[in-house]
């Protein structure tokens, strides 16, 4: 069998990892935290492409399912997939929820992940200044958090069935509001541009186990007002979406019939307002 010269060897690789359902890269800002992609192979052609940043849930392993969900998505749209891998325990300490909320020890994980958009940018040679960002469960606790801090990176978010909320509350500290977030995030909350981001959150109407997100007295994340979003996620996410829309948000709400906590039989109500977004963008 005839081997392949170096050049060869080097673009059949390039070929097997980094394009189409790619290998698992470390980020370079953060090498304890990873990400996986879906990048359409037209895109080593020079084609040009969006971004979609799906955020896993609190088992991790949805970041596979989402690279692989939305690979067609990705195809038929022009549109890479970018799904960070935060793992569990990441500071030894076994803890898991510690990504949805933003900071957790010396990490910020939207700051990582904005590391994470421009180390692949420049990798694919794209503009990807701003992206799109969907997440569920867990990845839904991060996603409507980041989009409050950063909407000025977003031309779509898509918040799906989170456990907890933060609303837009001038009275309340993070997470329960947003009284501190300068104080916090060096950064203030600024209506104006998150009224220019186009939100969908989703939630299946069975999704109604409270067992894993009633906070509790003397719990990691406990505090004054911690429950008074709602008891179910139903009534937590229509509790955001009433917030948003209150801050002149335009909100997309999808309370999917008979559907629990899975985060597959949503994907097709995500991918709908993403490509309506998408058409409408590059309208523009």
């Amino acid at each position: 069998m005839q081997e392949l010269g170096t050049g060869e060897a080097v673009a059949r690789a390039k070929a097997i990892y980094d394009y189409g359902q790619t290998a698992i890269f470390a980020s370079q800002a953060d090498p304890r935290l990873h990400m996986v992609l879906y990048v359409p192979p037209t895109a080593a052609d020079g084609r040009k492409l969006d971004l979609l940043v799906a955020v896993h849930g609190t088992g991790r392993t949805s970041a596979i399912d989402f690279r692989d969900g939305f690979a067609e998505f990705g195809l038929y749209n022009d549109c890479a997939i970018l799904c960070p891998i935060f793992p569990v325990g990441v500071l030894g300490d076994g803890a898991r929820s510690g990504y949805k909320f933003l900071e957790e020890g010396d990490i910020r994980y939207d700051q990582v992940v904005l590391a994470m958009v421009a180390e692949m940018a420049d990798k694919y040679r794209q503009d990807w200044s701003k992206f799109a960002m969907f997440g569920f469960s867990g990845g839904g606790h991060f996603v409507h958090r980041f989009t409050i801090l950063h909407p000025e990176k977003l031309w779509a978010a898509s918040i799906g069935a989170p456990g907890s909320v933060t609303l837009l509350d001038p009275t309340r500290d993070w997470w329960v509001g947003i009284r501190d977030l300068e104080a916090r995030f060096g950064k203030s909350f600024r209506p104006e541009d998150l009224a220019k981001v186009p939100v969908h959150m989703i939630v299946g109407d069975a999704d109604l186990e409270t067992w894993e997100i009633t906070h509790k007295p003397g719990g990691k994340y406990y505090m004054d007002g911690a429950n008074d979003a709602g008891k179910t996620r139903p009534e937590r996410l229509a509790a955001l979406a009433s917030s948003f829309r209150k801050a002149g948000v335009d909100v997309t709400f999808d309370r999917v019939p008979g559907v629990s906590h899975d985060r597959m039989k949503v994907l097709g109500y995500v991918k709908a307002f993403l490509a309506k977004v998408l058409e409408e963008r590059r309208a523009k």
